[in-house]
């Protein structure tokens, strides 16, 4: 089988590194890949967030499997460009992705759904949110919605701290 990998960071290296593992595989393509990667993989010069090159990269030598780590080429709905062409893929298409690149629109569904969940309020206004600072009470999570690599969650412990958050993203 031959494995197309999209990303090239430390949780793709780890992928391909347990997929070189397997007896059903015989060749490893990463995109783009990374140093560490390529010990296991051959690395390909076309970016995560390059759908359009992913998918003809994919198509030209025949990958039986892609898997697609990172965030943002989910978001985008590199799974579904994928599967359209005929590339069987491993991630969540476009509108699953949803739960992972919108915050608002996970906590609706585990409202909508009965999820149990922290409580929340959504602010798009910087002075809203200022005046209702604390109303869950301390700590306060706060999270920017979108994809933030990671970086999008501050854990603010009194009014203080929640009050000296930059509140742009």
């Amino acid at each position: 089988m031959k494995v197309l990998v999209v990303g090239g960071g430390g949780r793709e290296h780890a992928i391909c590194w347990k997929l070189a593992q397997s007896e059903k595989v015989d060749k490893i393509f990463c995109a783009p890949g990374n140093a560490g990667i390529a010990k296991v993989a051959e690395c390909v010069a076309v970016g995560a967030e390059d759908i359009d090159g992913i998918c003809g990269f994919a198509k030209e030598n025949d990958i039986d499997l892609a898997v697609i780590g990172p965030e943002v080429p989910l978001a985008m709905g590199i799974v579904d460009e994928l599967e359209a062409a005929g590339v069987k893929t491993f991630g969540p298409n476009k509108k699953c992705s949803q739960l992972e690149a919108s915050k608002s629109f996970t906590k609706d569904f585990l409202v909508r759904h009965q999820i149990p969940t922290a409580g929340y309020k959504e602010f798009t206004d910087k002075q809203e949110l200022l005046d209702a600072v604390g109303i869950f009470g301390y700590p306060m999570v706060l999270k920017a919605d979108g994809l933030a690599a990671g970086k999008g969650v501050v854990i603010a412990e009194n009014e203080a701290d929640a009050k000296t958050v930059s509140y742009t993203h």
